[in-house]
């Protein structure tokens, strides 16, 4: 895949935004546990860019998906992971599904003012028993009349002390644990919605995560996207573009933290000359940066993929399991060559340290990667190879 000269242009425009908007307030924003999302957002709104490769129907630009890869590339130049996941979660975390799948009157409600930066979206699927273990959270939404009625928890959730509604996956039946459930649009400000609390994290800091607990919660059963039962099946299609953003967005910043280390040992001086000479050191350094262009190269394979419609679950798994593991190398090798200016919190490797560690957690853990490339090759207990 090759960038034109529009997509170049769309990148530029990011990067000023970064330049301008973003980075003079990271420090700020990582001390006080949290950005102003909503006026984040409003900004990026007013620029299009929350709605690259949604239609124009409800306020996107309505472009293919190789657009909405290059913008989430160039979040990469914000000198936090924070910022860059919040955004994620409003674009290609939380609103795919209910792009491609809700009704109209849905989108127009949530969807529409989403684009637009009005609203704050957050996805709702882990719960405190129930992370990369999808398939078994507990929260039930049970119908009465024409409502649902919400009981239970969400956990780690990202945008969820300002977010203005969530896309929920609930129980919404009873058998088989991935035909029971459904996904449905929650605004957060409805009666029995609360946030238990506002959690601590090792990284990501600048970036809200709360625990919201759901108390007879009641919300119109038209809030629900798509077919009841068909929520599992969503997800996981939403999982893709999720998996996608969180290593791309990393490749940039990935390249900064090596850049930034180049520069650093080529002025730090141990027995007399520079850290950089060793060949030790450029030598690792060479191939961080050679791994990182063949995570790129992974993660446009996949995007070409998403562009003609076909099913990137495997390509998306291994992308997210590579970029993980490499963005834990890379921080851990950056780090120790700036020795104990490293592990310093006013040195960029630090925050990239902490920050990119979540890579290999959240939206599936390292290992639930693995299961799944296990079985496209055939070779999970109970599957046959996938052609």
């Amino acid at each position: 895949m090759i960038y034109t000269e529009q997509h170049l242009e769309l990148q530029r425009t990011v990067k000023k935004f970064i330049d301008t908007e973003i980075n003079p307030h990271i420090d700020a924003w990582e001390r006080d546990g949290i950005f102003p999302a909503h006026e984040v957002f409003r900004k990026m709104g007013k620029l299009g860019l929350l709605g690259i490769n949604k239609s124009e129907a409800f306020g996107g630009l309505g472009l293919d998906y190789s657009y909405q890869l290059a913008f989430c590339e160039a979040m990469g130049e914000a000198d936090s992971g924070s910022v860059p996941m919040a955004v994620g979660v409003q674009v290609d975390m939380a609103t795919p599904a209910l792009a491609r799948f809700g009704s109209d009157e849905l989108r127009r409600e949530f969807l529409a003012p989403s684009i637009q930066g009005e609203y704050v979206a957050c996805i709702g699927v882990s719960e405190p028993g129930a992370g990369s273990d999808v398939a078994n959270i507990k929260i039930r939404a049970r119908r009465d009349g024409a409502d649902y009625v919400i009981n239970g928890s969400k956990m780690w959730i990202t945008n969820g002390t300002q977010a203005d509604w969530m896309c929920m996956l609930a129980n919404t039946g009873e058998g088989d644990i991935h035909t029971s459930k459904s996904l449905i649009c929650v605004p957060l400000k409805t009666k029995g919605v609360s946030v238990e609390r506002k959690l601590d994290k090792l990284g990501m800091r600048a970036s809200d995560t709360a625990l919201l607990h759901f108390d007879d919660v009641r919300v119109p059963q038209r809030y629900r996207i798509g077919e009841e039962g068909r929520g599992f099946v969503y997800q996981m299609v939403q999982f893709q573009e999720e998996r996608l953003w969180g290593v791309a967005s990393t490749l940039r910043w990935m390249e900064k933290t090596i850049d930034q280390t180049i520069d650093y040992t080529r002025q730090r001086t141990v027995f007399g000359k520079p850290v950089l000479e060793n060949q030790v050191v450029h030598f690792k350094l060479a191939e961080l940066n050679t791994k990182v262009e063949l995570l790129r190269s992974l993660i446009y394979r996949a995007a070409e993929l998403m562009m003609r419609g076909e099913d990137v679950t495997l390509l998306a798994s291994m992308a997210k399991l590579s970029g993980g593991r490499l963005a834990r190398e890379l921080a851990d090798s950056c780090l120790q060559y700036f020795g104990g200016m490293g592990f310093m919190n006013e040195t960029p490797i630090s925050r990239f340290f902490r920050d990119s560690r979540l890579i290999s957690i959240g939206g599936g853990a390292d290992e639930i990667m693995l299961g799944i490339i296990a079985k496209h090759m055939g070779i999970f207990p109970g599957t046959r190879r996938k052609d």
